[in-house]
Formats: structure tokens, C-alpha cells, sequence
């Protein structure tokens, strides 16, 4: 009788500790208070995005195709007017042609060596404002900025489409078709950095969770930008966060984990791993922290774009130095 009531003690201990760890514990996480001059017109630069894509576009994808198109032409000619000449990847699903957009800076010294940054450009049936405008806006403004510097190897710039259900983790998810693609030709690709909603960001208290466990070791308030790669990517992961601590100090947070725990692969670097490339997802921790995932209420006043702004930066630099 004693040992059953021991295992039932020991159950309900167990059921506390999982159920609390998914919230952060660590109480003392620091937020970022220095908004300069530069970073607040760069933050209305990304709202003007965001709004275009999110709110008079609005839903993207491939049922509402018109939609889509729009969205494609907006990046298209924003990229183009940077000075890249943008490529399309085209391929047809339920009779319509859907494409992917890429923009390459060829490199200096080792042009065939690769870097991909990219996002992915449609929306889950509602405004998609964070997931994943937020993520289109820091690609085009991170294109901009690596517009007029000389790097050592190439770096493409790739707005991917179909990311979202259905086609999630599926041959006709637009970074799937991209990354089978790039195998066979034996592209050398060294690194992906996948941008995936980065705009949602609270200083509350119990603002951020995590999958069981996880909150043990990281902060209880969702005010930070992750950094999530698997144990391949891992150097990578490594990279991109010591190069953003030396950028700014916004908070950042660095996760190598196994893709299998919740919400790790929830993006297009899912289809790097599979074909062994090392890539990492850059992101706000999704439905994790914001409440608007995929619902209609994922509109553009919900985000922060001074936050946003010192993230860009912050990559901004982080890119750089990666591809020196």
C-alpha cells in the first residue's frame, strides 16, 4: 500500500513539474528599452509592410490566389527595386501556378558557396500579419541593407510560398520543392536562416511558454528572439546568436534540440534538414507566445515594431559576418 501511494505521490509530483515547466522560470529575463532614432524610421518601414501584406492584401494563399499574386508582386518589385534581379520558381498545384521568389548576391571570392535568408510569404486562411508579414518585412528590409555590401560567398534571398497547411511538411510545400531541387543540382548550400514570425513581443509576466521541460531553462516573459536548429545545424545556431549578441542587446535565445519536440520544425528550414543542409529558424516562438496564431485576430496592430527594427539589426550584422 505504501509503495502504490509512493508511485501516486511521485505521478503528481511529476504532473506539477511537467505542467509548471511550460511556463519560463527564469524571472530575472531583461527587456529592451533603447529604441534609437534609426531603429524607430526602420520600424515604420516594416510596419508599411506588414500593413500592405496583412491588411490590404490579407489572406494568402492558394485558394485565394489573387491574393497570392499580389503579395508575389509586391515582394517582387520591392526586391527589384533594390537592384536584384528576382527569379521565379514556378510550379503548378490545383491548376494554378504558384511560385517562389529569389533574389542572389553573388559573392566575391567563393560565389559558390551559398547562404540562403528567407520567409515564407502566405497565411493560414487569416490576415497573417506576424505569421508571417512580420518575416517578409525583415527579409526585404535585411535584401536592402545587404544591397551595397560585398560579400566573400553568395547569399539568396527566397520568399518561399506554401508553407502553411495543407501543404506543411509536404512535396508541394514551396522550401520542399526549393530544397529537392537545389540537391540534385548539388547546390553548395552552407547555411539557411529561416525567418518565422518575429514581430510579437510582451513583457508580461507569463507571457511565453514552451513544451514540457523547456521552461526550466529559459525566461517566463516573451520579450526575446529565438534561434532553434537541430544538433546538425547546431554550429549554426551558435554562429548566428554570438554574432547577434555583439549586433544588440536585445534579448536572444538559443535552442538545439531534436526536431521531433513540438514546434521545433514548424517552418521551411524542416525542408533544409531533410536534405541534410544546416539551417536555423529565427522566430518569436509562434503559438507559444502569441495568441493570434492563426486566427483573424493575427492583424498588424498587434506588433511591436521598435522590437522588430533591433531584430533586423541585430540579423542584420549576424548576416554579414556569416558571409565573410
Amino acid at each position: 500500500m505504501k509503495r502504490i501511494l509512493r508511485l501516486v505521490i511521485f505521478a503528481l509530483v511529476a504532473f506539477v513539474v511537467v505542467k509548471t515547466s511550460t511556463f519560463g522560470w527564469r524571472l530575472w529575463s531583461k527587456s529592451f528599452m533603447n529604441p534609437t532614432e534609426q531603429n524607430n524610421g526602420l520600424a515604420k518601414i516594416l510596419k508599411s509592410h506588414v500593413y500592405k501584406l496583412a491588411q490590404e492584401i490579407g489572406d494568402r494563399s492558394v485558394f485565394k490566389i489573387e491574393r497570392l499574386d499580389q503579395a508575389a508582386e509586391y515582394i517582387t518589385q520591392t526586391l527589384r527595386s533594390f537592384g536584384y534581379n528576382v527569379e521565379f520558381q514556378s510550379y503548378t498545384l490545383f491548376n494554378e501556378t504558384v511560385k517562389n521568389m529569389i533574389a542572389t548576391k553573388i559573392g566575391v571570392h567563393r560565389p559558390d558557396e551559398i547562404i540562403i535568408l528567407a520567409a515564407h510569404y502566405d497565411s493560414c486562411f487569416n490576415p497573417g500579419a506576424d505569421d508571417n508579414a512580420s518575416a517578409v518585412a525583415g527579409l526585404i528590409e535585411l535584401a536592402r541593407n545587404m544591397s551595397d555590401k560585398q560579400t566573400n560567398c553568395s547569399i539568396k534571398f527566397i520568399a518561399f510560398v506554401n508553407e502553411e497547411p495543407p501543404f506543411f511538411k509536404t512535396r508541394n510545400m514551396g522550401s520542399r520543392v526549393y530544397t529537392k531541387e537545389a540537391r540534385a543540382k548539388g547546390d553548395n548550400i552552407c547555411a539557411a536562416v529561416i525567418l518565422e514570425m518575429i514581430g510579437y513581443y510582451s513583457d508580461k509576466a507569463n507571457s511565453q511558454r514552451y513544451p514540457p521541460l523547456f521552461g526550466l531553462f529559459y525566461p517566463n516573459k516573451g520579450n526575446f528572439i529565438g534561434i532553434i536548429g537541430d544538433f546538425h545545424s547546431r554550429w549554426l545556431v551558435k554562429k548566428i546568436s554570438s554574432s547577434f549578441k555583439r549586433q544588440t542587446q536585445f534579448p536572444v535565445e538559443s535552442v538545439v534540440t531534436f526536431s521531433f519536440v513540438a514546434g521545433v520544425d514548424f517552418s521551411d528550414h524542416w525542408s533544409f534538414w531533410q536534405e541534410g543542409y544546416p539551417a536555423v529558424m529565427v522566430t518569436d516562438t509562434g503559438f507559444y507566445r502569441n495568441p493570434n496564431y492563426h486566427s483573424s485576430s493575427d492583424t498588424y496592430e498587434t506588433l511591436n515594431y521598435e522590437s522588430m527594427a533591433e531584430v533586423v539589426r541585430g540579423l542584420s550584422g549576424a548576416l554579414i559576418e556569416l558571409a565573410k
